[in-house]
Order: C-alpha cells, then structure tokens, then sequence
C-alpha cells in the first residue's frame, strides 16, 4: 500500500519496538476502509485507538528475531529454540505476574524483552534487550595444511586471523574474534573448522530515560543451556520486580545476580 510523505514521516515517530505493528494495523485499517493509499489522518486514527487499547494488547512478553520465524538468511543454527522460548514464556505466565504488581495498566515498556539473533550481524538488537541470544559458530585451527589463499583473512570483519604467506597455519585472535563462522565457510582445506556451535548470551539490555547495554555471559551455549539461563533470570525477575520494574533495572543495581549466575553456569 502507498503511503504519503507526511504519514510516512509520522510513522517514523513511533516507537520503534511498536512501530511495526502500528504500520501493520494502520494499513488494514485503512485497507477495509477501502482506501489504496494511508494518509496522516489514518496514521493519527489508528494510533489514537491503539495506544487506548493497548492494555488489551499486553500479553506480558516480547519474543523478536531478525527476519521472524523464516530466520536470517545468514544463519548459523538451525533450531527450534524460538519455538521452546515461546513456550518457556507463556508457562510463566508474565502477563498474570504484571497485572498482580503493576498499578494501573499495562503499557509496552513493562513487557520482558528477548530476542534472537541468528548471527553476530544482530538485526534484532539483542544488546538493548532483557534477555539477547547470538547463534554462534567457534572455529579452530585443525592440522590440516594451509595453502595461504588469504580467504579467511579476506571474509574476517573484525581482522580476527592472520596467515604467514609462507603456508604456517593461521592464528585466530579470540579477544577479537565474532564466532561468526565465516572463516570456517570459505577455508578451502579445512585448515579452519568448526569447534563448536551453540549461542552467545547478553543480558540486562534495555533503552528509556536510563539506557543500559546487556551484559554478555562468558561462555557459549548450548539450547538446553540458553532455556535454562531464561528460566533463572525470569525467576530472579518475579522475585524482585515491582511496580513494572525492568529486568535491566534489577540487574544494573544488583550486579550479584550476574556473578551467581555464572557460578551456576560453570558448574553445570
């Protein structure tokens, strides 16, 4: 459907983690009103009329990833874990728990916020969620020989490898390194593989009056793993959240939680 300039710039103007679903409604309102074209008075209607139901539009989580459910097309997992996270969230019950301590009614900002992210590119924005999921791709370094073709060196984003021409085997700088598993794709030899795959995790991510990047636990993960990391902060969340308070919040003020949470995590 067309959209002209002005309702276009309007649009703009929405929240940005709304701001999809606003267009999306603001089209199919305009679409049964028989129109071929949204105007701003049908931005500004719709708008009105969704911001005073939104307390009906609640259901207590936010599950996002960067290209829905077909996944990115740089993937490096394919999994069912989305699916499962769906599942964990509405076990919980959030929308219930909101409605028991938050005064008056529920908005989006109050919602626990996870995304998952198929690859280090990060669409979704995993750093600025309650709870980001990265798909992850470790390399190594097997005994294969290395014809110095330059390939990893030339895919490498972050300048993670380098490779002695005279044909040593290459050198992977993990401080720098993505787990993208770009290098393990277009090595020729093999001379570059897979160690393992599995998911980076961030925590504590949020944006607002006090923005606050999410914190990345240390290890990769395994699915299981990632599940069980989302049960714990969820219950941490339950137990200390008040009034709306955010995941983030909790956790930028309390840093105990994170450092438990890695002891558990290391004994597992």
């Amino acid at each position: 459907m067309e959209w002209e300039k002005d309702a276009e710039q309007a649009i703009k103007k929405v929240p940005f983690f709304v701001r999809k679903k606003v267009k999306t409604r603001v089209e199919k309102e305009a679409g049964d009103a028989g129109k071929v074209r949204v105007s701003l008075a049908d931005v500004k209607a719709t708008q009105k009329r969704f911001l005073n139901k939104m307390d009906s539009e609640i259901k207590g989580y936010q599950l996002d990833a960067c290209f829905g459910s077909g996944g990115c097309p740089n993937r490096i997992l394919v999994s069912e874990l989305q699916d499962k996270i769906e599942g964990l969230l509405k076990e919980e019950d959030l929308l219930g728990f909101l409605r028991i301590t938050v005064k008056g009614d529920l908005k989006f900002h109050h919602e626990f916020r996870i995304t998952v992210s198929d690859c280090p590119n990060a669409c979704s924005q995993p750093q600025i969620k309650d709870i980001g999921i990265i798909g992850a791709k470790e390399p190594c370094v097997t005994n294969n020989e290395c014809i110095a073709c330059m390939e990893c060196i030339n895919t490498c984003k972050e300048n993670a490898i380098s490779v002695d021409e005279s044909g040593s085997q290459p050198t992977i700088d993990f401080e720098q390194c993505v787990k993208c598993g770009q290098c393990i794709d277009v090595c020729p030899t093999k001379t570059i593989d897979t160690e393992k795959t599995g998911y980076r995790v961030l925590i504590g991510g949020k944006l607002g009056r006090h923005p606050r990047l999410a914190e990345e636990l240390p290890e990769m993960y395994s699915e299981t793993e990632v599940l069980d990391i989302i049960r714990q902060c969820v219950k941490y969340y339950k137990d200390n959240s008040r009034n709306g308070e955010r995941f983030a919040e909790l956790v930028g003020r309390d840093n105990t939680f994170v450092q438990e949470l890695n002891k558990k995590l290391k004994r597992m």
